[in-house]
C-alpha cells in the first residue's frame, strides 16, 4: 500500500509532515538513492534517506490472529480509548482486517499488508466466518430455518448460510458476507436478542489463543490464505 512521502517520513519519527515537505523541497531527501519532489508516493519497500542517512527499514509483512475481548473497538483511531491498536501495542504499524463489534469477542486478523485486506473482506469471494452465538430466548426450529434461508435487514436479504443449534440458547452460524452488525440484526428481526457473540474461525484459521492474546499466522496458514484469495479482487465494486 503506497502513501505520500511526507507521511512516510513522519511515521518513522524523524520529523513532522510539514518539516518533511521542507526537507523534500530543499533536495535533502532521496528515495532509493534518487532526489524526488513533493507529492511522490512510496511503499514500505522503498528506501528513504535524509541528508544521506537512511531513515527507513524494509518492513516485513505482519499477519496476526488476535482474540479480541469484549469492549475493544476495531478502529485505528487512537482518540478512541478502547482502540484495538493501543490494546495490542504491536511495534509495527498494523490495522484490523474487517471488524468485530465492540460488545463481541473472538478472532480478528491484523496486518500491515494493504493488498490482502479487500481480497479477504470482499463478500462475493465467499470466505467463511464462523461464530458461536447466545440469545435471550429458547431457540426453536423456525428460528434456525429462518436464519439459514435469509433474513431481511438493511434493505437486502442475507445470503443463505449454515446454522446449527448447539443448545436451547446457543447456535453456530457460518457467514460468507459481512453486513454491519449482521448476526445481531438477523436475530433482532426474528424477535431474539444476542447476549454473547464470539467469532471462532475466519477462513482456514481457527481461534486458538486466550482472550486478549495474539499469534502470528503459521507459514502453512498464510500459504492457504494466499491460495484461497488467489483469484480474489483487491478492490470493491
Amino acid at each position: 500500500m503506497d502513501k505520500r512521502l511526507n507521511k512516510a517520513i513522519s511515521e518513522t519519527g524523524y520529523c513532522s509532515r510539514r518539516e518533511a515537505d521542507k526537507l523534500i523541497e530543499q533536495g535533502r531527501v532521496k528515495v532509493n538513492g534518487k532526489k524526488v519532489g513533493l507529492g511522490v508516493r512510496v511503499t514500505a519497500a522503498d528506501q528513504i534517506s535524509v541528508n544521506g542517512k537512511i531513515i527507513t527499514k524494509e518492513v516485513q509483512n505482519v499477519y496476526l490472529a488476535f482474540n479480541k475481548p469484549r469492549g475493544i473497538t476495531c478502529t485505528t483511531d487512537l482518540k478512541d480509548k478502547s482502540n484495538i491498536i493501543d490494546f495490542i501495542n504491536y511495534p509495527e504499524r498494523i490495522f484490523p482486517i474487517g471488524r468485530l463489534d465492540k460488545p463481541s469477542e473472538g478472532l480478528i486478523f491484523l496486518t500491515n499488508d494493504g493488498d490482502i485486506v479487500n481480497k479477504i473482506l470482499r463478500s462475493k469471494n465467499n470466505h467463511e466466518k464462523e461464530y458461536v452465538v447466545k440469545v435471550d430466548k429458547k431457540i426453536n426450529s423456525r428460528f434456525i430455518e429462518r436464519m439459514k434461508n435469509g433474513v431481511p435487514i438493511l434493505g437486502t436479504i442475507t445470503k443463505k448460510c449454515e446454522v446449527e443449534r448447539l443448545n436451547d440458547h446457543t447456535f453456530k452460524i457460518i457467514l460468507t458476507e459481512g453486513l454491519n452488525r449482521q448476526i445481531r440484526r438477523m436475530c433482532e428481526h426474528l424477535g431474539y436478542k444476542v447476549t454473547k457473540l464470539k467469532r471462532i474461525r475466519i477462513m482456514n484459521i481457527k481461534l486458538d489463543v486466550p482472550v486478549g492474546k495474539w499469534r502470528d499466522f503459521t507459514k502453512k496458514e498464510l500459504e492457504e490464505i494466499n491460495r484461497l484469495t488467489a483469484d480474489s479482487s483487491k478492490t470493491y465494486d
